[in-house]
C-alpha cells in the first residue's frame, strides 16, 4: 500500500533508508539548534506525556518537517518532536531527542518506515534508544498502569529490518546494564517477554495462550522490528511497556483502544517519573 503523499521518500523503493535517515538528521539538528544528541526517547500508547517531567524542550518542531516522517496514524500519538538538554549525575548534559510517535508495521508500508526513528536517532549521533509502548499483560498481577522492563522478546510479524546478508547478533538485546539502571529508579520494576504481533487487531485468546506458552509476559504491535534496527546501528537498547489491559482471555473484559488511552492517562504522573529519573542516569 502506498502512502498518497508522492513526496514520501520511501515511496522509492530504490531509495537507500539511511541516506533518508541522515537527510533526516540533518534537519533535525537545523530544527533543533542541537548539533548532536546522545539518546533518542520513541513514546508510545499510554506515554504520551510521559517526557514532560525531563524538562523545558530545547526546541519543539512537527515531524512533518522532517524527511520521512508522515503525521502520526494512531489516537493518542503525538505529531510532534522535542529536543531536551537534560543534566546528568555525573554532571554532563545530555541531549535527548523525543519522538512523539511511531510509523506501526500494520499500517502497510513496510518495515523502512517503521524503524526511520530509529535510524534518524542513530544519524543523530544517539547511541541510547529509549522504546516504550503500551501492551496486553498476560500475568493477571499486573494491573493496567503497570510499567514493565523488556528483557527479550519474539517477533511475530514474519519480517525484519535488516535487508541481505546482515547477520545480527541479538542477544541480550535488551541491554542488562540499562534494565539495572532503570531497577536503581524503580526497584519494585519487573521484567517480561515482549511479543508482537502484526495488527491491527487484538490478539485472540487462543493467540494469547500461544504466547505464553512460547515463554511472552506482553503482547503489542510494536517495538520488536525498532529493537533490533537499533542493535543493527550500535545503539544500545532500553524496552519499557505499560500495560494498558489483560490480554484477551486473561479477564472478562473487552478489548478497547479507548482504554488503552485512558489506562495510559491515568499512569502518566508514575511514567514520567520513571523516565525522568532514568534518562540522567543513562
Amino acid at each position: 500500500m502506498a502512502r498518497l503523499d508522492s513526496q514520501n521518500p520511501f515511496d522509492d523503493p530504490t531509495a537507500d533508508p539511511r541516506e533518508i535517515a541522515r537527510r533526516a538528521a540533518q534537519d533535525v539538528a537545523r530544527l533543533s539548534g542541537v548539533e548532536r544528541h546522545d539518546i533518542a526517547l520513541t513514546l508510545g500508547s499510554g506515554w504520551g506525556s510521559a517526557a514532560d517531567l525531563l524538562g523545558e524542550p530545547v526546541a519543539s518542531f512537527d515531524q512533518s518537517e522532517v524527511t520521512g516522517f508522515p503525521p502520526p496514524a494512531v489516537e493518542g500519538h503525538s505529531s510532534v518532536m522535542r529536543s531536551f538538554a537534560v543534566e546528568g549525575h555525573d554532571g554532563r548534559t545530555r541531549h535527548v531527542l523525543v519522538f512523539g510517535s511511531r510509523t506501526h508495521f500494520y499500517e502497510g508500508h513496510g518495515v523502512r518506515p517503521v524503524v526511520h526513528t530509529v535510524r534518524t536517532a542513530a544519524a543523530a549521533g544517539c547511541d541510547t534508544m529509549v522504546l516504550t509502548n503500551g501492551c496486553g499483560g498476560l500475568r493477571p498481577e499486573w494491573a493496567p498502569g503497570t510499567p514493565v522492563l523488556i528483557s527479550d522478546h519474539v517477533n511475530l510479524t514474519a519480517a525484519s529490518p535488516l535487508e541481505g546478508a546482515t547477520f545480527v547478533d541479538l542477544t541480550d538485546l535488551y541491554t542488562p546494564h540499562l534494565r539495572q539502571v532503570a531497577r536503581t529508579v524503580d526497584p519494585s520494576l519487573e521484567e517480561g517477554v515482549y511479543v508482537q504481533f502484526r495488527g491491527p487487531h487484538y490478539e485472540t485468546p487462543a493467540e494469547v495462550r500461544m504466547a505464553k506458552v512460547i515463554g511472552g509476559d506482553l503482547v503489542g504491535m510494536s517495538t520488536t522490528l525498532e529493537a533490533i534496527a537499533a542493535r543493527e546501528a550500535g545503539m544500545s537498547v532500553l524496552g519499557l511497556s505499560l500495560v494498558t489491559n489483560h490480554a484477551a482471555g486473561i479477564s472478562d473484559e473487552p478489548l478497547d483502544h479507548a482504554e488503552v488511552i485512558e489506562a495510559g492517562r491515568a499512569a502518566s504522573a508514575r511514567c514520567g517519573q520513571l523516565l525522568a529519573g532514568i534518562v540522567p542516569r543513562l
